[in-house]
């Protein structure tokens, strides 16, 4: 994994939609209908009492680093397996590097409760403009919810303390915003830490009446899977 050293260094457009998305969302504590034993996908339904302050821009009680995600060598993506007339099955795959987010982690580096991360599903590119259009205009109804936000509540289970320029697997467990509805849902994860910043990859499904998405319809397609895969790609800069 590459680490550029970037230290503090985080662009004024990604700063700005961090305070902007920060007052849009509410930090909520982990679901009372949770399954312990799932570890990836939609596991229960957040309860209503917020565990941070979202508007608060100091690190949670208990923080000792802080990491931020360097936009540019980053990226979110979704994949969607799809059947389209004269083609056959095809997997689509739209993906975007507007994406930023900050990690807290504690003395042990374990990561802390209200890291989050968000995505502007608005720049969403596939291979094929025509889909993009019709996600942006009528699946995602991007222009009222132009926004994917993830905001971590737990990290069951893992191994501590983390040791540098080692790889770490865990499971991420938080709230997931997508399309104006939110749901606790599991990530697998590896990320691996340095002195100067931490990379990582994480993955999680979900079906899209999850989040009450219409599956696209439309002539040149035949059928589209509900079940969703989400990957991020991290690079991250620390403080």
């Amino acid at each position: 994994m590459h680490i550029r050293k970037r230290k503090g260094n985080i662009s004024n457009l990604a700063l700005t939609l961090v305070g902007i998305i920060a007052l849009c969302f509410a930090m909520q504590a982990a679901a009372q209908d949770a399954d312990p034993e799932q570890t990836t996908g939609v596991i229960g339904t957040p309860v209503t009492t917020p565990i941070c302050d979202p508007a608060q821009s100091d690190p949670p009680a208990g923080a000792d680093t802080t990491y931020r995600i360097v936009s540019e060598e980053s990226n979110a993506q979704y994949e969607v397996e799809e059947e389209i007339v004269s083609i056959g099955a095809n997997t689509a795959v739209g993906k975007t590097n507007a994406f930023i987010g900050t990690f807290f982690f504690d003395s042990d580096g374990a990561p802390l409760p209200c890291s989050r991360w968000d995505v502007d599903l608005r720049t969403l590119q596939s291979d094929d403009p025509r889909r993009d259009n019709y996600l942006y205009g009528n699946t995602l109804e991007t222009e009222t919810y132009p926004l994917a936000t993830f905001i971590l509540t737990s990290v069951p289970d893992m191994p501590l303390p983390v040791q540098e320029d080692v790889e770490t697997e865990l499971t991420l467990v938080g709230d997931l915003t997508v399309h104006g509805v939110t749901r606790v849902i599991a990530w697998q994860a590896v990320f691996t830490v340095t002195p100067e910043g931490m990379t990582g990859t994480a993955e999680t499904t979900f079906q899209m009446p999850d989040f009450d998405i219409t599956p696209p319809v439309d002539a040149a397609v035949l059928s589209v899977d509900e079940n969703v895969t989400l990957h991020v790609d991290i690079v991250a800069t620390q403080d």
